[in-house]
């Protein structure tokens, strides 16, 4: 069945505009409205800037601090009714008001932290549903950024290092909140050097494609199947579909892994991927002169 609902999914470090406490790991360099992800996620939900956003701050560590800075930054886009659930607990996840706002939602927005979070305290419970069903057969836009990208698929990486990341068990991968299936999702791709992640995740399930954030830069997927780049950077895909060959079921845990033919593109903002098709259009922009 065709989803009716919309997914965004960006690579974290999102410019917001106004966040400035980087002891807390929030991002230096904030120039959110260039290329316009948050007016995307906007624009694309049925009501615009009247739409009721609801901001899931779970993955945090300091959800007060990041959910006001989304009223904030949704603010300078004239959008108001913005709402935090500051969901720490599975019986929080279960809760008759917390299911109510979320079934009331227009946009649902799962912040940065850690992914493993959203997995435990979400998965199975009330408010997990309520989104599976919402997007199935509501025209809901559920967008997530760096964990909350992550989480977004029904195969989730939640730890490895870059640096080891081709060493048999270095990646650990899990179950997400699955909104998407046939594609596993690494977030602060191209600044963190994850591609190794990405290799080892798709090698050990060749039938999913890897896709990797840049950040400030996401994917806008419609129909369940349709993806178009958005933002500022790159997303890095990984089909393992033709891969020929790899030695990761021989080899001991900890030794470095082979890979034989894997296929990887580079998308950047307009260009578009069918997941059905497997087929990547890139957009050509027309040069303007300047003669």
């Amino acid at each position: 069945m065709t989803p009716k609902g919309k997914l965004i999914i960006i690579g974290g470090a999102i410019n917001t505009g106004s966040f400035t406490e980087t002891q807390f790991g929030l991002p230096q360099n904030m120039n959110f409205f260039e290329r316009g992800i948050l007016k995307k996620i906007t624009v694309e939900s049925v009501r615009d800037s009247k739409s009721r956003f609801e901001i899931i701050t779970t993955a945090s560590l300091i959800p007060e601090k990041v959910g006001e800075e989304y009223i904030k930054a949704f603010a300078q886009l004239d959008v108001h009714d913005v709402g935090v659930l500051n969901i720490s607990s599975r019986e929080q996840a279960n809760s008759n008001e917390n299911c109510e706002r979320v079934k009331a939602a227009d946009v649902i927005i799962f912040t940065g932290g850690d992914q493993l979070r959203l997995s435990s305290i979400f998965g199975g419970t009330s408010i997990h549903q309520i989104l599976l069903d919402k997007y199935q057969n509501e025209p809901v836009v559920i967008a997530g950024t760096s964990a909350g990208a992550a989480a977004s698929s029904k195969n989730m990486i939640y730890q490895g290092s870059s640096k080891d990341a081709l060493l048999k068990g270095e990646v650990k991968i899990t179950g997400g909140l699955g909104f998407i299936d046939g594609v596993i999702v690494d977030t602060h791709f191209v600044q963190r050097g994850r591609i190794g992640r990405l290799l080892y995740a798709t090698a050990s399930n060749p039938g999913i494609l890897g896709i990797g954030l840049g950040e400030d830069t996401g994917l806008y997927i419609s129909e369940g199947n349709k993806m178009e780049a958005i933002g500022s950077g790159m997303v890095i895909l990984v089909d393992g579909r033709d891969m020929a060959d790899t030695n990761l079921t021989d080899v001991e845990m900890g030794q470095p892994v082979s890979i034989k033919n894997m296929i990887v593109h580079v998308m950047c903002d307009g260009d578009t991927y069918n997941l059905t098709e497997h087929k990547l259009t890139i957009h050509h922009p027309k040069v303007v002169s300047t003669d």
